[in-house]
C-alpha cells in the first residue's frame, strides 16, 4: 500500500509538472536564440502601480539610433550593436529604476557592473527566451500583462554578483549596501529572491530564480561576473568595499598579553621568586643546623680534655646591672631633641594658659568656617571625574563647539522575565497595540514648565519626522496595521529586510537595535525584551533649549514611573533612563549615609570615653570605691576629642571654600571617617603617655607633666601627621577634580586636627587633670566628690589629699603584650615564621596585581533602590548595539588633492592607509578594535554626489553639476574640485536634502559633521562616524576607549592629520588610560615621602627603610585583597589607596619611634631576655603596643564596622572592603612584622630627652615606685633568662 501511494503521488507530480509546462508554453512557446519573451509596456495593475511588460515571444529587432544611444549610455558599450528585445520606454524606466541603486553601489565598479548587467540583460537581451519563461499573466484593456516569470541565472554569475556586492558600504547610513539593495541577503539566492519579489517600491511583478529547470531548451546565459578585485582596474573596487584589495594592518599587542602558561608574567615571577627564596632559606637553616651540631660535638670533646672546675679567680657573682642596659642608646639625636623641646614648650604653654589656647583655637576655627558661606557642592559627573585639562575633556569641548552637544537619549526596556518558569517572549498582539498607544501618549506629553512636546525637541534628520527607534515602526506606528494572526510574519519579514519597513525618518532599523534576548532561537518573535529610544536635540549647558529638554524629560520620567505599574499588571517589567536620570540619582540624598556617619561618631565617642577612663580606672578600684568613677570618667575628654575632629573638618572645608574649591558627596561622606579615625588615635596616645608621666613624675606640677607627655608623643604625632598630610596632599596633583578636591580637603582637615590636638586638646587635658586632682565630677566640675579621695596605701581615709593616679594598675592588654606576646614574637623560630608568612602574603599580593580590574560600574555609584539599576542590567543583557564613535579631524585642508587622498577610500588614487581605509580594516578585526560598523565618510559620499550619473543629486541650471565637465568626473579624483570650487560644492552638498531621489545628499548624514571655513578656504573640523561593538562591561568600555585611542594615533601617524576619537562615554573612561601609571606614581611618591620623613625624624636610614618597606608591603597586600574582594581600580579606590599609605604610617610610626628612642624604664625591664635590637623591639611593643592596639586598631575596627551597615553600594565596596583590608594589613604589619623586622634590620637608637631623665636619681625613684606598685612577683618572672 505504501509503495502504491508513493507511485500515485509521484505520478501526480509528473502530471502536474506536465500541466505546468503546457500552461507555460502558452506564454513563451518558443525558446531559441534571437527570440524575446517580453517586450514593451502594456499597462499596470492599478492606477498607482508601475508598468508591466507585455508578453512577446517574437524575434529581437534592431533598435533605432536614439534607443541605441540610450542603451549604450546606460548599459555599456557591449550594447553598441545587435538586435534587442526592449523599446525606448522600457530603457527609460530601467534608467529610472537603477538610479537609486546606482547611488548606493556606484562606489564599487564591479558590483555596479554586475547589477546593471543583470537587469540590462533581463530587459533587452535578444536571447530572452533562452533564460526567461513567462508563467503568469493578466488581461487588461485587451492586452496581456506579465505578472510572474522565471529567470535563469547561473550559479557562477549569481555567486560572483553577490560576492562583488556583499562588502560594499553605504556611508550616509553607516550600513552595508546589501541591506538596502538585497534586504540583508546572506547568499546569492537570497539576493535574487529579494530583487525578484513583487512589492511596492520594488519589482512590479514576481520574478522567480529557479536553480534548475525542466525545459531543456532553456539555460542561463554564459555571463562572467566582475570581481571586486578584478584584474581590470576599471572594475576594481576600493578597500572599503573589497577586503581582497586591502593592505594588512600590523598585529595589535594587547596589554597583559605576557603570560607564562596560565599565569601573567608578574604573577609567575612573584611566585617563583618567593619559592626560590624559601628554598634558599631552608637550605641555609639545614646547613647551619648541621654545622652547629658538628661544632657542639667538637666542643664536648675539648671539654673532656680540660678541667671543668671553676677557677678561684673567677667572679661567681651576678651582674650588678641588667646586661640589656649595656646596649642602651648613648647618643642624642639633634632633630628629636629639638622637636622634643619644641613640643614640651608648646605643651607647657597650652597647659599654662588653657583658656587663652582654647578660645584662640576656637576663634581661628570660626574664622576659617566662615568660608562655608562660599560652600558649593559639585554634582555634574563630567566635572567631578574629568580633568578640565585632560585630552578627553578638551576633545569633548572641541566636539561640542563645532558639531553641537551630543544628542540626548531617552531609553526604555520592556522585558518579560517575571514568570516563575523563566523569560518568555515579550511581544504579543495585545502588547504591541498597548505599546503603540503608550507611544502615542508620549508624543502628546508636554513639559510642566515650558509646555514643550516631543515634536518640539526631537532630532529630525530628514524633515519633520522624529528619530524614535521602536518595534512599532515595523507596523507603521499604527495599531491598525498589526494583524492579530499575521503580526509575527510581518515582524520576521521586517527583521530580515529592515529597508522594507523603514520608520518615518527613513533610516532602516536593524532588529538588534529594538529587540533582544532571542540569540538562541534566532527568531525575533521569541525576543524576551524590546527597547525603545527617543532621540532629542541637545543644546549648550545653561541654554533655554537645554532647560526645555530637561523639563520634558522630567515629565517623561514620571510618566514612565507610572508606566512601570501598568507593565507589571501585564506581567512585564519596564526599566528606563532619561538624559537627566544619572546625575539626579548620583546626587540623591539617599545616596549619602548621614546616619552611618552619626552612628560612627557616637560609637567612637562612647569607646573613647570608656577606654580613656580605663587608663586610670580598673574594675577592682571601681568595685572598691564606686565614687571614683565619677572623677576618673573621661566623657568630657571624649566629647572634646570628637568636637575637635568636627572643628577640623569644618575649618578645612571653610578654608578651601574661601578659595572656591567645590566639595563633592565623597568629601562630605568620607572625610568625617578619615579625620575621626586619625584624630581619635592621637587622643589615645596623648592620654596614655600622660598617664605614664603621672606615674613616673607624680610630684611635678600638671603643666610640667603635660610638657613631658607632649614632648614624648609630640614627635610621633608630628611623624604621622606630616606623612598623612603629605600623602593626602599628593592627590592634589591628580587632574580629576573629585580626587584633587578630596585630597586637598582631607590634607587640610588632618593637619588642622593635629594642630588642635597638640594645643586645644592639651589645654582641655590640663583642665581635666586639675579637676581629677581636686576630686571633681566629670561633666559637672563644680561638684566635688570627696568620697573619691583615697590614700596612697588605699586605706580610703576620708579627707585624704593623696592623688588617685598614684595607684594605677597595669591593664590586662599591657601585661599580655609585655609578658606573653612580645617575648613570644621575638623568639628566633617565631621571627622566621613571621618573615615567611608575611613575605608569602606579599608575594601572593604581587601575583594578584594583574587580577585587579579597572572601572567603576554605574550600578555601584547609585543608590540600591534606584530605578536605574534594572535599566543598566537590561542594557548589558539585552542591547546588542554599541555606542557611536567619531574620528574627528582638526584644521584639515580638504581643498587640496593630496589631503583629500588621505581621508577618501572609494577612489583609485586614495592612499592605501587613508583614514577611512584604516577604519575599515579595523572593523574587520572587531574583537581587537571594538569597531563594528562601516564608516560614514563624508568626502567619498560628497564626490559620489557630484557624479553626473546621479542626475537628481548635484544639479545646477537644471543639469547635473559635472555634466560635460572637462576633465570629467572619474574614479581617479582627477576631475574633482579643489580650492574655492571645493568649498562651494561642499557647502551645497551639506545643505542638499536627503530623500529617495538622492539618498547621497548630505544634509541628514553630514549637515553637522563638517565645519567649513569659507574665509580660509579650509575645513575647520569634520568627523567620520562609526559604531562600537556591543559593550557589556566596564572592561569592554575601557578596552574600546583604548582601542579608539590607538586607532586615532595610527591614523595620525600614517596620514599626518590631527585626529582624535570621540564618544559620549570617553570623558569618563579617560582616567583608565593612565590610572595604573598614576597609581604607581602617587603610591611611589607617598612611600618616598614616608622614607624621607622617617629618615629626618628618626635619624636612621635603616629604620626608615624598614618602616617604608613595611608600609609598602601593607599597601601591596591591600591591593591584592582588592582583587579577591572584587574592588576595581578607579579614582575612588586610588584615593583610598593614598589614604591607606597615610594610615599605615600611623600604625607603624609610633612603634618605630618607640624603637628608635626607647623608654629607659621599659628597656631596663627587658632584663636578661633580650639584647641589642631585640631589647629595643621588646621595649617598643611593651611601651606603645597597647596604645597602638587600643587607640589605633580598635578605633578603626569600630569605625569600619559601622560601614558594614551602609546602604550605599559604593561605600560598601570601595570603603568598607578596602578599609577592612587596611585595618587587617596595617595592624598586622605594625604589631607583628615591623617589630620582627626592626629586631633584625633596624638602625641605631638614640637617647630620648623625655625618657625619664636617664641616669638620674629621679628616674631611679620613679622606677622603684613603678615596681612597688606592680603586683608581687611581676618582675621576678622577667629576671629569669630566656632559654632561646
Amino acid at each position: 500500500m505504501t509503495n502504491l501511494a508513493a507511485l500515485v503521488a509521484s505520478s501526480g507530480l509528473v502530471l502536474a509538472s506536465l500541466a505546468s509546462s503546457a500552461a507555460a508554453a502558452v506564454y513563451t512557446p518558443k525558446h531559441e536564440a534571437g527570440r524575446c519573451a517580453i517586450r514593451g509596456h502594456c499597462g499596470s495593475k492599478s492606477f498607482f502601480g508601475s508598468q508591466l511588460p507585455c508578453v512577446d515571444n517574437g524575434p529581437a529587432h534592431e533598435p533605432d539610433d536614439k534607443l541605441r544611444e540610450q542603451l549604450v549610455s546606460l548599459c555599456g558599450p557591449k550594447w553598441a550593436q545587435g538586435p534587442v528585445c526592449c523599446d525606448a520606454e522600457q530603457v527609460d524606466a530601467l534608467r529610472s529604476n537603477l538610479k537609486t541603486a546606482n547611488q548606493i553601489i556606484s562606489t564599487c565598479p564591479a558590483c555596479k557592473d554586475n547589477f546593471f548587467n543583470m537587469f540590462c540583460t533581463f530587459t533587452c537581451s535578444p536571447d530572452q527566451s533562452l533564460f526567461i519563461n513567462v508563467t503568469k499573466t493578466m488581461e487588461k484593456n485587451g492586452k496581456t500583462l506579465v505578472t510572474e516569470l522565471d529567470q535563469l541565472i547561473s550559479e557562477e554569475y549569481g555567486t560572483g554578483f553577490y560576492d562583488s556586492c556583499k562588502d560594499v558600504k553605504f556611508g550616509p547610513t553607516n550600513s552595508r549596501a546589501m541591506d538596502l539593495i538585497g534586504g540583508g541577503a546572506k547568499n546569492y539566492t537570497q539576493l535574487l529572491a529579494f530583487l525578484g519579489q513583487e512589492r511596492f517600491g520594488g519589482s512590479p511583478f514576481q520574478i522567480n530564480f529557479p536553480t534548475s529547470y525542466g525545459d531543456l531548451r532553456m539555460r542561463p546565459l554564459p555571463m562572467k561576473p566582475k570581481r571586486c578585485n578584478d584584474e581590470d582596474p576599471s572594475f576594481r573596487c576600493a578597500c572599503i568595499d573589497c577586503p581582497a584589495v586591502c593592505p594588512e594592518l600590523p598585529a595589535v599587542e594587547e596589554p597583559g598579553s605576557c603570560r607564562v602558561g596560565a599565569l601573567p608574567c608578574l604573577s609567575f615571577a612573584s611566585v617563583a621568586t618567593y619559592g626560590l627564596l624559601v628554598l634558599a632559606c631552608l637550605a641555609a637553616a639545614v646547613g647551619r643546623s648541621l654545622w652547629i651540631r658538628h661544632a657542639r660535638r667538637r666542643t664536648e670533646r675539648l671539654r673532656l680534655l680540660a678541667d671543668a672546675a671553676p677557677s678561684d679567680d673567677e667572679d661567681e657573682g651576678d651582674l650588678t646591672e641588667n646586661p640589656a642596659m649595656f646596649d642602651r642608646p648613648q647618643n642624642a639625636y639633634a632633630v628629636n631633641t629639638w622637636c622634643d623641646a619644641a613640643f614640651s614648650r608648646l605643651g607647657h604653654a597650652a597647659a599654662r594658659f588653657p583658656a587663652l589656647t582654647i578660645s584662640g583655637a576656637t576663634l581661628v576655627v570660626l574664622v576659617l568656617s566662615l568660608g562655608w558661606f562660599h560652600f558649593e557642592l559639585e554634582k555634574d559627573p563630567a566635572r567631578l571625574w574629568v580633568s578640565p585639562t585632560s585630552a578627553a575633556a578638551q576633545e569633548k569641548q572641541f566636539f561640542d563647539d563645532n558639531f553641537g552637544p551630543f544628542y540626548r537619549s531617552e531609553k526604555i526596556f520592556l522585558v518579560n522575565d517575571l514568570n516563575e518558569s523563566g523569560p518568555a517572549p515579550v511581544l504579543s498582539y495585545e502588547t504591541l497595540t498597548w505599546w503603540m498607544e503608550v507611544e502615542a501618549g508620549i508624543r502628546k506629553l508636554r513639559g510642566p514648565k515650558y509646555g514643550s512636546s516631543l515634536q518640539d525637541l526631537c532630532l529630525k534628520p530628514t524633515g519633520d519626522a522624529c528619530v524614535v527607534q521602536s518595534v512599532s515602526a515595523y507596523f507603521q506606528d499604527d495599531p491598525g496595521f498589526v494583524d492579530p494572526r499575521g503580526w509575527k510574519d510581518q515582524l520576521r519579514s521586517c527583521a530580515d529586510s529592515p529597508v522594507e519597513c523603514r520608520p518615518e525618518y527613513g533610516q532602516p532599523l536593524e532588529p538588534n537595535m529594538i529587540l533582544g534576548g532571542y540569540a538562541e532561537s534566532g527568531d525575533p518573535a521569541d525576543a524576551t525584551a524590546m527597547t525603545v529610544t527617543w532621540v532629542l536635540n541637545n543644546h549648550p549647558e545653561g541654554s533655554s533649549g537645554e532647560a526645555r529638554a530637561m523639563d520634558w524629560e522630567e515629565a517623561l520620567k514620571y510618566r514612565l514611573l507610572a508606566l512601570q505599574d501598568e507593565a507589571r499588571e501585564r506581567g512585564l517589567r519596564l526599566s528606563f533612563s532619561t538624559e537627566i536620570s544619572l546625575e539626579q540619582e548620583l546626587n540623591k540624598s539617599t545616596n549619602t549615609d548621614a546616619k552611618i556617619i552619626v552612628v560612627s561618631y557616637l560609637i567612637m565617642f562612647l569607646y573613647a570615653s570608656v577606654a580613656l577612663g580605663s587608663t586610670t580606672l580598673s574594675l577592682r578600684d571601681l568595685l572598691r570605691n564606686p565614687a571614683v568613677s565619677l572623677v576618673e570618667s573621661k566623657f568630657t575628654l571624649g566629647v572634646v576629642g570628637i568636637v575637635i575632629v568636627l572643628m577640623s573638618i569644618t575649618a578645612s572645608i571653610g578654608l578651601f571654600s574661601w578659595f572656591g574649591l567645590k566639595a563633592t558627596l565623597i568629601i562630605v561622606d568620607v572625610i568625617p571617617f578619615i579625620v575621626l579615625a586619625v584624630g581619635v588615635d592621637n587622643i589615645f596616645l596623648i592620654v596614655h603617655e600622660f598617664e605614664r608621666v603621672n606615674i613616673s613624675f607624680p610630684d611635678d606640677v600638671v603643666e610640667v607633666r603635660i610638657a613631658r607627655a607632649l614632648g614624648r608623643m609630640g614627635p610621633s604625632i608630628l611623624f604621622s601627621a606630616v606623612t598623612e598630610t603629605a600623602c593626602f596632599a599628593l592627590g592634589a596633583f591628580v587632574g580629576m577634580p573629585a580626587v584633587r578636591n578630596f585630597a586637598v580637603y582631607a590634607a587640610g582637615a588632618v593637619f588642622i586636627n593635629a594642630l588642635l590636638q597638640v594645643t586645644m586638646f592639651v589645654s582641655v587635658l590640663t583642665l581635666n587633670q586639675l579637676r581629677v586632682e581636686d576630686s571633681r565630677a566629670d561633666c559637672f566640675p563644680c561638684l566635688q566628690v570627696k568620697s573619691a579621695r583615697i590614700h596612697l596605701n588605699g586605706n580610703g581615709v576620708p579627707g585624704s589629699t593623696a592623688r588617685y593616679y598614684e595607684a594605677p594598675a597595669e591593664s590586662l592588654l599591657q601585661r599580655f603584650i609585655r609578658k606573653t606576646y612580645a617575648p613570644a614574637l621575638l623568639g628566633k623560630k617565631t621571627k622566621a615564621a613571621v618573615a615567611a608568612v608575611f613575605l608569602g602574603v606579599f608575594a601572593a599580593a604581587v601575583a594578584l596585581l594583574p587580577a585587579v580590574e579597572l572601572g567603576l560600574d554605574q550600578r555601584v555609584a547609585i543608590p540600591d533602590d534606584s530605578y536605574l539599576i534594572p535599566y543598566f542590567n537590561d542594557l548589558y543583557d539585552y542591547f546588542d548595539a554599541g555606542p557611536p564613535v567619531y574620528f574627528v579631524t582638526r584644521e584639515f585642508n580638504a581643498t587640496e588633492r593630496s589631503q583629500q587622498q588621505k581621508i577618501c577610500s572609494r577612489f583609485t588614487t586614495c592612499e592605501q592607509l587613508s583614514l577611512t581605509n584604516i577604519l575599515e580594516q579595523e572593523r574587520k578585526r572587531e574583537d581587537v578594535s571594538y569597531i563594528a560598523s562601516p564608516t560614514a565618510g563624508w568626502i567619498d559620499d560628497f564626490f559620489q554626489w557630484l557624479n553626473p550619473d546621479n542626475e537628481q543629486c548635484c544639479v545646477e541650471r537644471r543639469k547635473p553639476c559635472f555634466w560635460r565637465r572637462d576633465p570629467g568626473w572619474n574614479i581617479t579624483l582627477a576631475g574633482m574640485p579643489e580650492g574655492d570650487e571645493f568649498v562651494r560644492y561642499l557647502t551645497m552638498f551639506l545643505k542638499a536634502p536627503t530623500n529617495e531621489d538622492c539618498p547621497l545628499a548630505g544634509r541628514a548624514s553630514y549637515g553637522s559633521a563638517v565645519v567649513v571655513d569659507a574665509d580660509r578656504t579650509t575645513v575647520k573640523a569634520s568627523h567620520f562616524r562609526t559604531m562600537h561593538s556591543p559593550l557589556r562591561s566596564q572592561e569592554d568600555f575601557i578596552h574600546a576607549y583604548a582601542s579608539a585611542r590607538r586607532i586615532a594615533n595610527e591614523i595620525s601617524a600614517s596620514t599626518g592629520l590631527d585626529v582624535f576619537p570621540y564618544s559620549l562615554f570617553y570623558v569618563f573612561f579617560d582616567q583608565y588610560a593612565s590610572i595604573v601609571s598614576l597609581t604607581a606614581a602617587l603610591l611611589g611618591s607617598a612611600v618616598g615621602i614616608v622614607f624621607v620623613v622617617s629618615t629626618v625624624l628618626l635619624g636612621s636610614p635603616l629604620t626608615a627603610a624598614v618602616v617604608t618597606v613595611t608600609v609598602a608591603m601593607a599597601v601591596t597586600d591591600i591591593i591584592g585583597a582588592m582583587a579577591l574582594m572584587g574592588v576595581s581600580l578607579n579614582a575612588v579606590s586610588l584615593v583610598n589607596l593614598i589614604i591607606c599609605v597615610g594610615i599605615a604610617v600611623e600604625f607603624c610610626a609610633h612603634i618605630a619611634r618607640a624603637y628608635t628612642f626607647p623608654s629607659l624604664t621599659f628597656l631596663e625591664r627587658a632584663k636578661n631576655r633580650f639584647r641589642g635590637k631585640d631589647a629595643r623591639a621588646w621595649t617598643a611593643l611593651a611601651n606603645i603596643g597597647g596604645s597602638v592596639f587600643s587607640g589605633i586598631t580598635v578605633t578603626k575596627v569600630l569605625g569600619v564596622a559601622v560601614l558594614a551597615f551602609t546602604r550605599s553600594k559604593i561605600f560598601e565596596i570601595y570603603y568598607f572592603r578596602v578599609w577592612v583590608a587596611l585595618v587587617a594589613s596595617a595592624a598586622s604589619h605594625a604589631l607583628v612584622f615591623l617589630p620582627v623586622a626592626l629586631s633584625v634590620l633596624g638602625g641605631q637608637g638614640y637617647v630620648d630627652p623625655e625618657s625619664d631623665n636617664p641616669g638620674g636619681l629621679e628616674q631611679d625613684l620613679a622606677s622603684r615606685r613603678y615596681r612597688a606598685l606592680a603586683p608581687e612577683g611581676e618582675f621576678s618572672d622577667e629576671e629569669e633568662d630566656d632559654e632561646e
